[in-house]
């Protein structure tokens, strides 16, 4: 599976979920037939495996999330693990702890003699965190989260190589003077993309230019707020690398109402892949948070320590897969007129 995903240029994980050919993976039609023509040149054969038994008999696994109501995230997450798990004929409980180790305990105390193989623990918001005393006890696997001291393995996005796809994509299509809106300061994935953002521009010769870099809080709010402080620079950006779908949503507002073409005037990509993205006028470039195949990664790890495979506690990251659309490429016959 390593020589596919090289062959293609993706990662393991998108091999093993376009091979296994998972329904609820979001990967673009191009990708998928990478992988498949790199399998087919590699003579490369995927054969299921059919369920086996649990060890000892335990047949659950327990996702305890810390929200699921706000953002969708989770669920995705969720359903990622669960697909995994029922090739193996194992069932997945879902429970939420709104990220309270109390919480925590007690849904595991309450869970009583259910034939527990392990735990994934995922939190909305990609984090440090420090794991319930209960949980550590346990085979656990964590999504979207870490603990400081690697005791634990992880799964997270990719969000630094995102960030510098994501600019990379908008120089591609040349563009020079790319504006930053990013997310909450002090949040994991604000960071990363920020620093994504930075390399790409240095790997590609362009100065960084901390007058293009404004804060937001993941709402279209600071999106329309900040696109209006960019556009009023002097030398204005060309292109707008939202940190997340949302922020570009009030991105495209401001720039509507300051009678501009996206992307003609300025083009706007986006981050997440939320379903609002396709939608838009024009539809938005983004990159996809991994969510589903995190899950389903979280799942085959902790399944393959059942096996009795001695793993390393290992840091995972997913790859944020670019899904170009019109706001970035003035070629599309799709370009939205504002004004």
């Amino acid at each position: 599976m390593m020589d596919v995903a090289a062959a293609a240029g993706v990662s393991q994980a998108t091999v093993s979920l376009v091979l296994s050919g998972s329904k609820g993976a979001r990967l673009a039609d191009h990708t998928r037939r990478k992988v498949l023509d790199a399998a087919r040149e590699l003579d490369y054969k995927f054969v299921r495996r059919g369920s086996r038994a649990a060890p000892d008999g335990k047949s659950t696994i327990v996702f305890i999330a810390d929200e699921t109501s706000t953002d969708p995230w989770m669920s995705l997450a969720f359903e990622g693990a669960r697909d995994k798990a029922l090739e193996y004929g194992i069932s997945v409980l879902l429970a939420v702890s709104h990220g309270d180790a109390d919480a925590v305990t007690n849904i595991l105390s309450g869970l009583g003699s259910l034939p527990i193989l392990g735990v994934l623990y995922g939190t909305i918001l990609t984090r440090r965190v420090q794991v319930p005393p209960l949980l550590a006890s346990r085979r656990l696997v964590l999504v979207n989260c870490y603990d400081d001291e690697r005791k634990f393995h992880s799964v997270l996005p990719g969000d630094l190589i995102g960030g510098r796809t994501a600019t990379e994509h908008l120089l591609a299509m040349g563009r020079r003077r790319i504006g930053f809106i990013n997310g909450q300061d002090g949040v994991d994935a604000a960071r990363d993309r920020l620093k994504g953002y930075k390399q790409a521009l240095a790997s590609n010769d362009i100065p960084f230019d901390p007058a293009l870099v404004r804060p937001g809080n993941w709402e279209p709010s600071a999106g329309y707020e900040m696109t209006h402080e960019l556009m009023k620079l002097d030398n204005r950006p060309d292109a707008i690398f939202c940190a997340n779908d949302l922020t570009a949503l009030g991105c495209f507002d401001a720039l509507k109402e300051l009678g501009l073409v996206v992307p003609d005037d300025v083009a706007v990509i986006g981050f997440d892949d939320r379903e609002i993205a396709q939608y838009l006028h024009p539809p938005l470039s983004t990159l996809v948070l991994p969510l589903y195949e995190m899950g389903r990664s979280a799942a085959e790890i902790l399944l393959d320590t059942v096996g009795g495979l001695e793993l390393s506690p290992t840091r995972t990251k997913i790859t944020c897969e670019l899904i170009a659309r019109e706001s970035t490429d003035t070629a599309s016959q799709d370009v939205a007129q504002f004004g």
